[in-house]
């Protein structure tokens, strides 16, 4: 990703019953006032540094049990 931009990472998770989506930065936490998460699960980070580089996971979780999947940004 180009410094500055605004990337999206997509996280598709389906069951029944849904399952509960949630992200995170596997060293570090999200950054503070510039991301969110859409009704898809879809994470967006805006105006991206490079401290925002490295994995984030996301993680889908119900009664039937987890998964997770790990996606790698570079800046």
């Amino acid at each position: 990703a180009v410094a500055g931009s605004t990337v999206e990472l997509g996280c598709s998770a389906r069951g029944d019953p849904a399952p509960q989506v949630q992200w995170h930065k596997e060293h570090g936490d999200l950054p503070w006032g510039r991301h969110e998460v859409d009704r898809e699960h879809t994470l967006r980070l805006f105006a991206v540094t490079a401290a925002d580089a490295g994995a984030y996971v996301c993680t889908a979780q119900s009664q039937l049990g987890t998964a997770a999947a790990t996606t790698f940004l570079h800046v």
